[in-house]
């Protein structure tokens, strides 16, 4: 009896049917320059609003104490992202949302919100405590969500797990902590600049140690639970559309929670901030930074588990599994390839890898019974990608696998009395 192929069979090619051209409002050149066009003039509109609130001079003490955290904060999101790195655009767009839109939607509805409150309620005094931790996180974790929704809907391709929603969600959530920090910080110097204060003792030191030192994570960790949310809705069936839909507002309203909890610290008392901080902030960034890390080792297992069905079909080297579950031995072979080919190598080989981690996943979802209808189409496209690299990437993924294996224990040495098994040479170009 004739058994199944080891992957799905290539469907008829894209263009093969009948060709339909998409309405002018639905052309990608369209869609990105009204999404360009709408950021642009959301960050017009804030660095108004900030640069009238703070003063030019500081604004620009502001810029330049809130972009410190930034460069760390967008290089642990993207080491976290290395094992199936998405599109840079996603990253851009995630940014500019954050530090934009978001912004220029959280400073409006807030202050509104809260001059509402001061002038409908018997106790005005009261309005910025109730807008500080109701309000407040409401509609700035409302706001930051819309990137990661945008990303989930329109960019599915590139959004397939937890790892892809904590990324985004993270740098969404960077962009807004820089804008929100030049404004709280600019705002500071302005007032020391009146009562004359100087030094450590001065308002802008002390908003610089708690928002910079001591809390740059806390609008990423707040939004990462909304990411994580969608990034497990992604994991999800589409026929468990409940699931898909209860999971993300699930992380929205945990993301609201903790930011309440926060921002409400500092009416438990002197030392209530401080408390707030050691016993939950600190552990709940731990715990979730463990989850992320955990769950990128485990996307390098799934790679080395689902891509041996591709070395048996012939589209993949032996030991190319090996290498591409390793980040070390992937960044063996990027090095390979630069060292004796250049540059132009080096992006090849990359790109072999990322589109060889997608063909893993994709496999994965597929057993899964998760996968797509385009399971097929996309499954080809990868496969495709992959075969006309292959004369690049292969060599140098097998020099990688072969490179961080652990030498062999020589002769004498052997444990028990086994002789060693001779380690063959290797050429990264024979046949």
């Amino acid at each position: 009896m004739a058994t199944s192929p080891p992957f799905p069979t290539y469907p008829p090619r894209p263009g093969d049917g009948v060709l339909r051209h998409p309405h002018w409002w639905q052309r990608r050149w369209v869609r990105y320059g009204a999404l360009s066009t709408l950021l642009a003039l959301s960050g017009l509109v804030i660095l108004a609003l900030v640069r009238r609130q703070t003063g030019t001079e500081g604004f620009l003490v502001g810029l330049g104490l809130a972009v410190l955290p930034v460069p760390w904060l967008i290089a642990a999101f993207r080491w976290l992202d290395r094992v199936e790195p998405g599109p840079w655009r996603n990253l851009v767009f995630s940014f500019a949302w954050g530090a934009c839109a978001a912004a220029l939607i959280a400073i409006v509805a807030n202050s509104f919100a809260t001059k509402w409150i001061a002038t409908s309620t018997a106790d005005p005094a009261s309005a910025d405590t109730l807008g500080a931790t109701v309000i407040a996180p409401i509609v700035e974790e409302s706001a930051k969500a819309a990137a990661v929704l945008l990303v989930f809907l329109f960019r599915r391709r590139h959004f397939t797990g937890i790892v892809d929603g904590v990324v985004i969600a993270g740098v969404t959530a960077t962009g807004f902590a820089f804008t929100e920090n030049i404004l709280y910080l600019g705002t500071a110097f302005g007032t020391d600049q009146l009562t004359g204060d100087r030094g450590i003792a001065s308002v802008t030191a002390a908003t610089f140690f708690v928002r910079i030192v001591m809390s740059p994570f806390a609008h990423p960790l707040f939004t990462v639970l909304t990411g994580i949310g969608f990034g497990v809705a992604a994991l999800s069936a589409e026929r468990q559309h409940a699931r898909r839909v209860l999971l993300p507002v699930c992380g929205l309203l945990l993301a609201m929670g903790m930011h309440a909890f926060w921002n409400g610290s500092s009416t438990f008392g002197e030392y209530g901030f401080f408390a707030v901080y050691g016993a939950f902030m600190v552990p709940a960034f731990a715990l979730v930074t463990w989850l992320a890390i955990w769950t990128r080792q485990r996307e390098l297992r799934t790679v080395r588990a689902e891509l041996p069905t591709y070395v048996l079909a012939g589209w993949l080297g032996p030991a190319e599994p090996l290498a591409l579950g390793s980040m070390r031995a992937r960044r063996m072979a990027r090095d390979y390839a630069r060292h004796h080919h250049g540059r132009q190598a080096a992006r090849e080989v990359a790109r072999y890898e990322a589109c060889a981690t997608s063909l893993a996943f994709l496999r994965h979802r597929g057993r899964k019974g998760k996968a797509g209808p385009d399971f097929v189409a996309r499954e080809r496209e990868l496969l495709d990608e992959l075969w006309k690299r292959r004369q690049v990437a292969r060599p140098a993924l097998e020099y990688a696998s072969r490179a961080s294996v652990p030498a062999p224990v020589p002769w004498g040495a052997a444990p028990y009395g086994y002789p060693a098994v001779p380690y063959p040479a290797y050429n990264p170009y024979r046949t």
